[in-house]
């Protein structure tokens, strides 16, 4: 029973990392205070967690928990977060705090989901689907993103072409304006980017528990990689370069189609992706 309530505990500031992380993200891009204090108040609800499984365990074990790898990986993981508040309220570095939390994550989510430090075999064996499963699902949101953000794009070019051949009538109304199209696409990118980010690193987790031999440059690893970087440059020049436009979007339509080269057809050539075939 009390495994099974641990178990479930990390899993939720998992998911609340997560989430925290892509707030942290958006804030990261648009300076956002809103996502930043909303982001602030789930990691604190992350270190509330962690501090109780680490006084619970203490009581339980009647020592402090760094005497073993998995221990000290935990311990790790709440100094980061600690970190990460305290130089959020008072450097207020964004920054630093957003690769501080993404440091955190992964060491986070390697001692929740490594089945080692699990006494029942049948509790590691669910870690470990569970682990899957949010990665799977992580991945098909991020996609689901980047194909209303495609939409939208596809949108904005149809729009232009219609504004410049001055074509007025009931479909150009219908259509909302260029701003909002391109922003709305720029923030589902946003989205997209950072929870596949997350995705790969929950799914490189499995693969290091899962597999017997694990290949780095499977086509599937490398191919998603690939994704990341293209939605990554979209958000560089978006940001940091100012570009807008038909220049854009037409970026962002490649990288769609990256996607569906790599979900439909490098997927067929990877070792252990045989799920999305």
């Amino acid at each position: 029973m009390y495994e099974t309530a641990m178990t479930r505990l990390h899993e939720l500031m998992i998911v609340l990392y997560a989430l925290s992380i892509l707030l942290y993200f958006i804030d990261f891009l648009n300076k956002n205070r809103k996502a930043n204090q909303y982001a602030f108040w789930l990691l604190a609800i992350v270190w509330v967690l962690q501090t109780i499984f680490l006084i619970m365990y203490m009581i339980r074990t009647g020592r402090f928990p760094v005497l073993t790898i998995f221990e000290g990986l935990y311990f790790y993981a709440w100094v980061l977060v600690t970190l990460s508040l305290t130089i959020n309220r008072v450097l207020r570095v964004d920054f630093t705090v957003f690769f501080t939390n993404i440091l955190g994550f992964i060491i986070m989510a390697i001692h929740t989901f490594a089945p080692v430090q699990i006494e029942s075999k049948a509790m590691a064996e669910q870690l470990v689907s569970e682990l899957l499963f949010i990665h799977i699902t992580m991945a098909i949101l991020s996609y689901g993103a980047f194909s209303l953000s495609f939409v939208f794009s596809s949108l904005y070019l149809f729009q232009h072409k219609l504004l410049k051949e001055k074509k007025w009538g009931q479909r150009l109304w219908r259509i909302s304006d260029l701003s909002k199209l391109e922003r709305v696409s720029y923030i589902l990118n946003s989205v997209g980017v950072a929870m596949l980010l997350l995705s790969l690193i929950l799914g490189l987790q499995w693969a290091f528990i899962k597999l017997p031999t694990f290949i780095w440059y499977d086509p599937k690893i490398i191919g998603s990689f690939i994704v990341l970087i293209f939605y990554s440059v979209y958000l560089y020049l978006r940001v940091r370069r100012n570009l807008y436009g038909k220049n854009l979007a037409y970026l962002n339509i490649a990288s769609f189609l990256i996607i569906l080269i790599n979900f439909l057809l490098v997927s067929r050539l990877s070792s252990f992706h045989f799920w999305y075939s």
